[in-house]
């Protein structure tokens, strides 16, 4: 059972992690990765230009955000492409039909040793601030604004830039 296993109890927010030998890094917050912004994709967007923004900016993946803010999913330049493909979406179709919705989400006041238990399972992280919104009649409410997306990749080099051994 998944609330059973501490590895999707710690990612989940559960459990802190216990972990006895922990690198250098661990507790460090992932808001020192110094992300660049995410390319964002809006739901209305087609496969086909999915695809030409992706290649021509050098992007392997963005984000799909609908304007009120909510995170849809991510869509990956591979996935577009072999969807499209196999015949199970049309270049005219919007990206919507070929996202991952599956997807885990990381603060930036969240540890390295976090992200690094979330990249165990998962190939990305979409790095999530929120934000106090006020509406005109004085009603608030927190939205999320997406900050960057994270790979091990991006772990992997800032630990090894920055490792202390």
């Amino acid at each position: 059972s998944k609330f059973l296993n501490d590895k999707w109890m710690i990612k989940n927010g559960f459990l802190n992690d216990v972990q006895e030998h922990k690198p250098w890094w661990w507790n460090i917050k992932v808001q020192k990765l110094n992300l660049s912004a995410p390319l964002i994709l809006l739901p209305e967007v087609s496969c086909q230009r999915a695809i030409e923004i992706l290649q021509e900016k050098g992007y392997d993946q963005a984000p799909v955000v609908a304007e009120s803010g909510l995170i849809l999913g991510m869509v990956t330049l591979s996935n577009t492409l072999t969807s499209v493909l196999s015949g199970s979406a049309q270049f005219s179709d919007p990206v919507t039909k070929v996202i991952y919705d599956q997807f885990s989400k990381i603060g930036l006041e969240d540890s390295l040793g976090k992200l690094s238990s979330i990249l165990e399972n998962d190939h990305f992280a979409i790095v999530v601030h929120e934000q106090m919104q006020f509406n005109g009649n004085g009603s608030s409410f927190m939205k999320q604004m997406v900050f960057g997306v994270v790979t091990a990749v991006d772990l992997l080099t800032f630990v090894s830039r920055n490792d202390k051994k």
